[in-house]
């Protein structure tokens, strides 16, 4: 091995042993930012350890922040330290240069596709509510909207802080050291960071046109997990959602283990802008079904907000923990929401959206079909591009101006497929933000970029 300590002497042979020696080897300059770490069968064959053993030291570093997975390029020492991201939302972050004239990494809404926020906050009061502490977190006449707009008659109802923070504290209350969660591979990177650090383990479910594989389910749940989560709609980063058949057959799936059935988590995160079926597993399954639903990518990712619903055991649980922390989401917040729910120009701003956003997923999925790239047209503002290599398409995609998210962060394997075995590369690509009038060019690019390697 070129890079890295000297290993011969290493007593500890273990996955945190071999962690530590790199880890030390990182600070003490052995290894620089952007260097790459020797390949798992490499520091295997010089260790005389098993490639697994090698591979859960790689996955420590990766959890601790202090590597990143670049798919089948290998695996590199983080050279933007990012403290305040988790491990594998830094490993979204920077992939090119600066100044590149189109962003289609960051998995944002379109600035121009959100609703004006300056009639609502012109009816907000100029001062701030002096409600108790101790009132109701959610007020009265957004619980009303809400709830009138829900896909099921929810047993419980709440706001929080984004979906994330849903999830997060969903998990928070069910999720103990040494639990297996469910989660979609590909699938949502900052949920991959959530469970680890919470000390759980991820059991990874493989997808079609369609959502959440059956038969992928049903061999997850062998695992007795304690949860499930799903995203119903516009799932990041496929862009595939679920129909009422596919949810009514998970369904079935899940109750053939009613007797230690898991809590199922659904982010829909893009249903103000989503022309998908509203579907939700909780029509059929209320009593185990925490339901989030985003106001970010429809509203504006800043105002931070969401709804949930479940049974009110676990929603007055999340209640409950929140009052030990932020108590309540902004009611001004949450005037501001309201307002945008009700008023008709609101309504009519996030609808044109939606006919843009669903307008330039077809249009640039035809332009690709031209290039030679046949795709499903996705539900939201992401499209999951194959590649034959993701660092090579990176690169290409950049030196034309263009930064997309490289595939490996959204899935759970360490080698880019969901078993860990090495698999097919892709790539993430908000393709919302692409107008009609770029659209050809960038399906050139993407296309070049895709046969890249």
């Amino acid at each position: 091995m070129s890079l890295g300590p000297d290993l011969s002497a290493l007593d500890d042979r273990s996955p945190s042993g071999i962690a530590g020696a790199f880890s030390r080897a990182i600070r003490a300059g052995e290894l620089a930012p952007g260097d790459r770490l020797p390949t798992v069968r490499e520091v295997a064959a010089d260790l005389g350890v098993s490639p697994a053993t090698v591979s859960a030291a790689w996955q420590a570093l990766r959890r601790t922040g202090v590597v990143v997975s670049r798919g089948r390029a290998g695996t590199f020492v983080l050279d933007s330290p990012l403290p305040w991201l988790s491990p594998r939302q830094r490993g979204l972050v920077g992939a090119g240069p600066d100044g590149l004239r189109l962003d289609l990494s960051r998995g944002t809404p379109d600035p121009q596709l959100l609703p004006s926020l300056g009639p609502a906050l012109h009816r907000v009061s100029q001062r701030a509510g002096t409600l108790a502490y101790q009132e109701e977190p959610v007020l009265p006449e957004l619980r009303a909207v809400l709830e009138a707009s829900w896909p099921y008659v929810p047993d419980a109802l709440t706001v929080v802080d984004g979906a994330t923070d849903g999830v997060a504290r969903t998990l928070e209350q069910v999720v103990g050291y040494g639990d297996r969660v469910v989660l979609e591979s590909p699938g949502f990177p900052p949920f991959f960071d959530l469970v680890e650090a919470l000390g759980g383990e991820v059991v990874p479910v493989e997808l079609d046109e369609r959502g959440v594989r059956p038969d992928s389910l049903r061999r997850a749940l062998d695992a007795k997990p304690c949860a499930v989560v799903l995203q119903p709609r516009a799932q990041n980063p496929t862009g595939v959602a679920l129909d009422p058949d596919r949810a009514a057959q998970l369904v079935r799936v899940l109750r053939r283990h009613a007797h230690e059935l898991p809590w199922v988590v659904e982010d829909d995160h893009s249903s103000g802008i989503s022309t998908a079926s509203d579907v939700t597993l909780a029509t059929r399954l209320p009593e185990r079904v925490v339901h989030i639903r985003s106001y970010s990518k429809s509203h504006g990712p800043d105002l931070r907000i969401a709804a949930m619903s479940g049974p009110s055991e676990i929603i007055d649980r999340v209640v409950a923990r929140r009052m030990l922390g932020p108590a309540w989401t902004s009611r001004m917040l949450q005037t501001i929401l309201l307002d945008l729910l009700t008023s008709a120009q609101a309504l009519d701003e996030v609808g044109e959206a939606r006919r843009q956003y669903f307008a330039r997923q077809r249009t640039l999925v035809a332009c690709l079909a031209e290039q030679g790239l046949v795709l499903p047209p996705p539900d939201g503002i992401n499209l999951w591009l194959p590649v034959r290599d993701e660092r090579a398409a990176l690169v290409h995609l950049s030196a034309s101006g263009i930064r997309v998210a490289g595939g490996a962060p959204f899935l759970a394997g360490e080698n880019g497929a969901a078993d860990g075995s090495p698999g097919a590369a892709f790539v993430r690509v908000t393709s919302g933000l692409v107008s009609p009038d770029d659209a050809a060019e960038v399906a050139a690019a993407l296309a070049e970029a895709a046969r890249a390697g």
